[in-house]
């Protein structure tokens, strides 16, 4: 199993030159090859802006000519998919912001969402919002209504305010309950995988406004209406302290309670990728996953049998006291 930085390796730089010279059969797409030698001492937000940068310098012209890159690849080449795709998407948030137009925006939102269902596209969605985001908040209302689970997932773990490996979204931490009417929308969603995420940008937010998110969840509690699947639990403990609240502990909330819930938070896209790329904790050993590279845990953990303790050899830490003669 790799670690979480190799996931964005040599093989995933040489498959994104791969799918670019098919859509540009007449492109050297030179900057993609040396970035390829350039990734071993790289974290991994760091290998995905290398390559985005490379994409963007061998993609010549203005948005609309990347954009149709991307597209055909999308549609043409099956090896378009998995790691490659955080780079790629990337590039095209960067392309549109730097055009600076409306339908720029617009059309980048429409192909993030596009796809995400390849992978992520939670992790460049972050520069549209911080270029406009009450733009951008407007387009994801209309993501919480989608058929596709991907992308009602991208609307609410895309606008966590602390979203791991991200960059920060300034207007999603000070203005208090901006992204509430998305996870209103979304926390009975029929799908496990989009619930997960509403619990987990539910934690975030009680980081900076815990009496919030104890309204809101009292709020959810009260609706007697059943979420789709017919029940749900939820599981948001607030510290008795008065003076410092602590943040709420809100763990897979809203799942079906015959279903395991020991799994990634961030999905099932990085859990087929071959490592857990989400902060996550072993319910039976409480140690991290091997990959895991974040000081965060996942909270949906699930404790099963009790584990006999260790045997060891080592010296005790105090002896037993010796009997004193007669």
């Amino acid at each position: 199993m790799p670690f979480a930085d190799e996931l964005i390796n040599g093989h995933t730089a040489h498959t994104l030159t791969q799918a670019v010279r098919t859509v540009l059969p007449d492109a050297d797409p030179a900057s993609l090859r040396a970035a390829a030698q350039q990734l071993d001492s790289l974290s991994l937000r760091e290998r995905s802006d290398l390559l985005r940068d490379a994409l963007l310098a061998d993609v010549p012209g203005d948005y609309a000519e990347l954009a149709r890159v991307v597209r055909a690849a999308h549609a043409g080449v099956p090896a378009f998919t998995g790691w490659l795709i955080w780079p790629v998407t990337s590039a095209i948030a960067t392309k549109a912001v730097a055009e600076g137009t409306d339908d720029a925006f617009d059309d980048a939102m429409t192909l993030l969402a596009a796809l995400t269902g390849r992978l992520t596209s939670e992790f460049a969605i972050r520069v549209l919002l911080r270029h406009d985001v009450d733009r951008a908040l407007r387009i994801i209302a209309d993501w919480t209504a989608s058929p596709d689970s991907d992308v009602r997932r991208l609307a609410s773990e895309g606008t966590r305010p602390y979203l791991p490996w991200a960059i920060r979204v300034p207007a999603l931490i000070a203005r208090s309950g901006v992204t509430v009417p998305v996870l209103d929308v979304l926390y009975r969603d029929e799908s496990e995988y989009v619930r997960r995420s509403v619990a987990n940008h539910l934690n975030d937010l009680s980081r900076d406004q815990a009496d919030l998110v104890v309204a809101t969840a009292r709020g959810w509690l009260a609706d007697p209406a059943p979420p789709p699947d017919g029940s749900y639990a939820m599981d948001c403990a607030r510290s008795s302290s008065a003076v410092t609240p602590a943040p709420l502990n809100c763990s897979a909330s809203l799942r079906r309670p015959s279903r395991s819930a020991d799994r990634c938070s961030i999905g099932s896209p990085f859990r087929s990728a071959g490592a857990c790329a989400s902060p996550r904790r072993s319910a039976t050993r409480g140690t991290r996953r091997r990959g895991c590279r974040s000081t965060t845990w996942c909270t949906t953990t699930r404790r099963t049998a009790p584990r006999a303790p260790r045997r060891s050899n080592s010296r005790p830490a105090r002896w037993p006291r010796a009997r004193r003669s007669r």
